[in-house]
């Protein structure tokens, strides 16, 4: 490799670049990210949050600057051949720390750029892939821009760069699915009725035959009285007959077709459920719908994520949602293998743990988009899955999965989210604490359930933390509810579960270890906590 080659080059600059970007950048790798567009879209496209993205963005440190520019989102507002319908509530248990929200794709591209400005980086704008070719210890890449060609090397090529993906054509990877035959108008505008703040409409009509013949659907975005709208297509506008791109993917924004705000008040007239004025039109488009996987997310040295990976109908804020998740994943996997620290089989977890999830969203999204019901499930399994935050890797070749007789409790396995708790009590924060405060700018995290077994556990698995590599494992001990720690100093920092909240949500009722990776999941849930286990899964993930 050469010196000045880099260490990953990612390929595409919405959400899904950007978090692949600044994972990375923050972790220390050298990176570089480029897109074809000039400029950054002001379009609002795809505009929900899930609580599951909020949590890593928490964890990343830029949740607050998202808070300030999002909305939040309340339920859902259902009309069904005129007639109003049960509202949905976005209500999730109290234990999840972030609700639903709405913020344009703009918006958080913008937060995403500014995150990864303060690493140094920016986006090369006006840049496209041509191609590439790969071999054992490198890609060579052929980009052009504004300068002329360029031929870069680099030790990993991610592949962020939409449903036409250059990336996924290079690598050949198939893209099985079908298309939607109906056509969407998506606008921006702002309307005059007086519904409640934070909830989204949904509005359908239904034909003789049962089918949906007619649609609204409207999310509120942050201004007054703003939406983002969606309704069918008239048919002066429709290009049914129009090919779809190259590559046969008909998806997507089609720029070349504006719908007037005339196209959206007529949509409103028959649909609203109440008499209301549609203005100040910000943007609008013509959007088509295809439900495609791709058959592997990696091959060698590159890599796909979001669009390029998968594409689906955008029924529940899924696709971009899940698009950030992928490059999460990735990102911190790769850090490991650019600095030499990861196990051999660690970057094959990547599509492992990622086409499983990509399968069930398209799935999903496919089945909730064709059915005639005008409103969602309110059910609180049913918001958990949407929330996102019921993703797991049970089955993932990197958690280490409990022996027979070892599984402690009822609460997460290896492989699931690591859920939030509070009433964490420190001797110096006069203040209880969230768990999620303790993972927050970590990477993986050993947290020591423990009481009186202190001294049969504690000091041998502190050892371990200190062999780790490059300081990637921090530990924490969690004490019972009335526990106190031995006197004089400790291996690693002490936390009371004073309210019994890490107890309940942990689901412990024995001395137990939990290994929180990088993107917040379990990487291994150790009952009793012996050295021998925690080296066991560190020796899965770490070279």
């Amino acid at each position: 490799m050469d010196r000045g080659a880099v260490d990953v080059l990612v390929v595409g600059a919405g959400p899904v670049g950007l978090t692949a970007a600044v994972e990375l950048r923050r972790r220390g790798v050298y990176c570089r990210i480029v897109d074809r567009l000039p400029a950054r879209l002001p379009y609002a496209k795809a505009v929900g949050i899930q609580p599951r993205t909020l949590e890593l963005w928490d964890r990343a440190g830029i949740v607050g600057d998202v808070l300030d520019a999002a909305v939040p989102l309340r339920g859902q507002l259902a009309y069904v051949d005129g007639e109003e319908r049960e509202p949905v509530r976005l209500a999730l248990p109290p234990e999840v720390p972030y609700g639903f929200a709405a913020l344009p794709q703009y918006e958080t591209e913008r937060i995403l750029a500014a995150s990864l400005a303060r690493f140094g980086t920016g986006i090369e704008r006006d840049t496209e892939l041509v191609s590439f070719t790969q071999d054992e210890d490198g890609v060579t890449v052929l980009l052009t821009g504004r300068g002329g060609g360029e031929e870069l090397r680099t030790r990993y090529l991610v592949g962020c760069d939409g449903a036409h993906s250059t990336v996924r054509k290079g690598l050949g990877l198939d893209f099985a699915g079908g298309a939607f035959p109906e056509e969407y108008m998506l606008a921006d505008v702002e309307a005059d009725w007086d519904l409640p703040y934070g909830y989204a409409v949904r509005a359908v009509r239904h034909g003789a035959d049962g089918e949906i013949d007619d649609l609204l659907v409207c999310v509120p975005l942050p201004g007054p009285g703003r939406y983002r709208m969606s309704m069918p297509v008239p048919p002066e506008l429709s290009a049914s007959a129009a090919p779809a791109a190259g590559d046969g993917v008909a998806h997507g924004l089609e720029g070349s077709r504006a719908p007037a705000l005339a196209d959206v008040q007529a949509a409103l007239d028959r649909m609203a459920p109440r008499p209301v004025t549609a203005s100040a039109l910000r943007w609008s488009s013509v959007f088509r719908i295809s439900h495609r996987i791709v058959d592997r997310y990696a091959s060698g040295r590159v890599f796909v994520a979001g669009d390029a990976a998968h594409i689906h109908p955008p029924t529940g804020a899924q696709g971009m949602n899940t698009g950030i998740q992928d490059a999460w994943n990735l990102a911190w996997k790769l850090a490991l293998a650019v600095g030499g620290s990861a196990h051999p089989g660690l970057l094959a977890s990547y599509d492992a743990e990622r086409r499983p999830v990509g399968e069930e969203v398209v799935g999903r999204t496919v089945r909730h988009a064709r059915q005639a019901a005008g409103a969602g499930d309110g059910r609180t399994a049913a918001l958990l899955r949407e929330a996102q935050l019921l993703v797991g890797y049970p089955d993932s070749p990197v958690v280490l999965r409990p022996a027979p007789g070892e599984a402690g409790g009822s609460g997460p396995g290896p492989g699931e989210r690591a859920p939030d708790c509070g009433g964490l009590a420190g001797e110096l924060p006069a203040y209880p604490l969230r768990l999620h405060d303790l993972l927050r700018d970590r990477e993986h995290v050993l947290l020591v359930y423990t009481d009186g077994a202190w001294d049969a556990y504690v000091p041998r698995l502190a050892a371990l933390t200190g062999g780790s590599p490059a300081g990637r494992l921090t530990a924490y001990a969690v004490l019972t509810e009335g526990g106190t720690a031995p006197a004089g100093a400790t291996p690693m920092p002490v936390y009371r579960d004073a309210r019994g909240e890490f107890a309940l949500r942990y689901g412990v009722r024995a001395p137990t270890a939990f290994v929180v990776r990088p993107d917040g999941y379990l990487g291994a849930r150790l009952c009793p906590p012996t050295a021998e286990g925690l080296a066991g899964y560190l020796a899965g993930v770490f070279a």
